[in-house]
């Protein structure tokens, strides 16, 4: 087992935050303890049943509210985690050690910048990834049981993070980024806001955007009845078409209705004046642009692939800044 301890700066970088450890140890049993309590509460009402046989929460299942309102907030936690780490790893762990001058006994015991700085970042990245990991996987514990339910889709912020391997990747940019924010300014509580605040935006700018990683797939169908999503997908868009195929803005109809006098005494609040206009206009058809559940793991691997590439790119220039000031 001695094999396996840290030696050397993992080591001191380990002494050095173990109060950080063991608090990031008792928030992973917390969790496991309410997601696990609330499961088995859960389960002491029985489901009811449709006639085709599907199940179905019974109203007065509390510990079934309970876990979904545990996961809403669960999966907003995992999703603000890399911010977190992003700020520990900027202020504590490396801007505090300027700030303070500590980073100079360190210097002292024939560790080269390069290896103090590297054994601070493998140590943080080990342990943030095997806690992602274990809250991930205490996630899923609950997840499962609700995954079909609002709020709960696998396209929904929390759930995708949660569920897919983007979020490790989320971890190690923000590791990076801390280092190297943590270098350029040296104040903790400043170096903490501004790699919260960089990894606050990037965290918008991907959930904003990775919908548009992919082509969208269409379906359509006629006019009139409601045209559901198919594949459990996520619909991006929907609207009418007209017999040549053309998309049609409704908002044309839903106008004319508007200025015709005496919409509001009209008893189908004009709907017919609104199929009329529909009918005057060739619309013949309808569509649904959507995502579906098969983009899951593309759209992971992609938005992976991005923040792996701002985690290098963060790295490179944190150790080319440390070298730069203590060659």
């Amino acid at each position: 087992m001695s094999t396996l301890a840290p030696k050397g700066p993992y080591w001191v970088t380990v002494r050095q935050y173990r109060r950080t450890l063991w608090l990031a140890a008792a928030a992973v049993a917390a969790s496991l303890a309410v997601v696990g309590g609330l499961r088995i509460w859960d389960a002491q009402t029985p489901d009811r049943y449709y006639e085709d046989g599907q199940s179905f929460a019974a109203e007065d299942n509390r510990g079934y509210a309970a876990l979904r309102l545990a996961l809403d907030y669960g999966g907003m936690w995992l999703v603000l985690l890399p911010l977190l780490v992003g700020a520990f790893v900027a202020g504590p762990l490396v801007a505090r050690e300027f700030e303070s001058g500590t980073y100079k006994l360190s210097l002292t015991q024939s560790v080269s910048p390069t290896a103090w700085l590297r054994a601070k970042l493998l140590t943080t990245s080990v342990v943030a990834l095997a806690a992602t990991l274990v809250l991930m996987g205490i996630y899923r514990i609950g997840w499962g049981r609700v995954s079909d339910s609002y709020n709960f889709h696998w396209s929904e912020r929390g759930p995708f993070e949660a569920t897919g391997i983007v979020l490790f990747a989320h971890v190690l940019a923000a590791v990076a980024v801390g280092a190297l924010v943590g270098q350029l300014i040296r104040r903790t509580l400043v170096a903490m806001a501004a790699t919260g605040l960089v990894m606050g935006v990037t965290l918008l700018i991907l959930g904003a955007f990775r919908w548009s990683f992919l082509a969208v797939n269409t379906v359509t169908g006629p006019a009139g009845p409601t045209l559901w999503t198919p594949e459990n997908g996520l619909t991006m868009d929907s609207g009418l078409l007209t017999s040549s195929g053309a998309r049609f803005d409704q908002s044309i109809c839903w106008n004319e209705v508007h200025r015709a006098p005496g919409v509001d005494s009209m008893p189908d609040g004009g709907m017919k004046l609104f199929e009329r206009c529909l009918a005057q206009h060739d619309v013949t058809s309808q569509y649904v642009d959507y995502h579906p559940q098969s983009h899951f793991w593309p759209t992971q691997l992609i938005e992976t692939g991005i923040l792996l590439t701002l985690a290098a790119l963060a790295a490179f220039a944190a150790f080319r800044v440390l070298r730069a000031r203590h060659p």
